[in-house]
């Protein structure tokens, strides 16, 4: 066959050529793809793809391109944040203005008080933040198929770098906005405890929790098209359902402690916990509640990468 220059759309992704080799492999053909479109990204090598090689060198395909993962993730961002009014304040604006509506609403109106010598203000932050970047990762990963199709029906890569990318464009915004709450809590003068050093932790929970969930609803979301109705459902729906505006102690205080061990099957519940605890919002941390919290991300993430997988190979036909 003749050599199939893969272009896509964007000139910026031009990022390989594929052409198959004549040469049967048990009654199959055997693809040769040639990285050679962006040597500044990509290392000039040769890949090989024969009858069940590729599902045998899966993983290790995923690290030989993690230079596009850094290049689509570089990418997002540049669409994210150029040629924007505001820029980087809108991934503040958000929770700045969540955050007084909370403060407003529940510490004002139904005078819920500030707990532990904690302002009201920084226990909603601390809520906050985690479940906004629980949100936004689940809602970019879950269009990055979808959005980038055009690369997907034109070269081999291991498709999981999509969605796993995507969630970088969260993870800055993430890092924006505890920018934001250090400033909130010079404004209010106050001073985080010591564990505060365990708080990337807990933001590597978050990103377990947010990934599985992300793979699953990335899978089903190229399979059912109105499945992308459903995503700002659950976003919607999980914001009441996590302890955002409260503390998960207010579940063992009115139902008992079986309740909140139930309650935290909600794998947020233990990211947010966690993250309130390291600031000090959190005076202890409930070990068995984390534990279940942290067993369900893991469990997802598994659940996640056995969906996607097992529906990778179809995605270039119905995309």
């Amino acid at each position: 066959m003749h050599p199939w220059n893969p272009y896509t759309e964007d000139p910026q992704v031009s990022v390989a050529i594929l052409r198959f080799a004549p040469f049967p492999t048990h009654g199959n053909r055997a693809a040769v793809i040639h990285l050679a479109a962006i040597p500044s990204i990509l290392p000039m090598e040769e890949l090989t793809i024969e009858a069940g090689r590729a599902e045998a060198h899966y993983w290790r395909d995923l690290w030989r391109y993690r230079d596009l993962f850094y290049f689509l993730a570089w990418r997002d961002l540049l669409v994210r944040y150029k040629q924007t009014v505001f820029g980087v304040l809108w991934a503040v604006l958000r929770p700045f203005l969540t955050m007084v509506i909370f403060v407003v609403v529940f510490s004002r109106v139904a005078g819920l008080p500030s707990t532990d010598g904690v302002p009201y203000a920084i226990l909603v932050l601390g809520g906050m933040l985690p479940w906004q970047f629980f949100a936004a990762s689940l809602s970019e990963s879950s269009s990055s198929l979808l959005s980038n199709a055009g690369l997907i029906t034109k070269i081999y890569f291991p498709r999981i770098i999509l969605p796993a990318s995507s969630v970088i464009v969260a993870m800055v915004d993430f890092g924006i906005t505890l920018a934001m709450m250090a400033m909130v809590m010079v404004w209010y003068r106050y001073l985080p405890p010591a564990r505060i050093v365990f708080l990337p932790v807990f933001v590597l929970l978050a990103l377990v929790s947010a990934l599985g969930p992300g793979l699953i609803a990335t899978a089903l979301n190229v399979k059912y098209r109105d499945f992308r109705f459903v995503i700002p459902f659950i976003v919607q729906f999980g914001l009441y359902v996590s302890p955002v505006g409260f503390k998960s102690a207010v579940i063992e205080e009115k139902l008992g402690t079986a309740a909140r061990l139930v309650y935290a099957l909600n794998p947020m519940v233990g990211v947010i916990d966690g993250f309130r605890w390291c600031i000090g919002a959190e005076s202890t941390l409930h070990v068995g509640a984390l534990a279940i919290s942290v067993s369900v991300s893991l469990f997802l993430l598994w659940l996640g990468v056995r969906v996607f997988r097992a529906t990778e190979k179809s995605f270039a036909d119905i995309v």
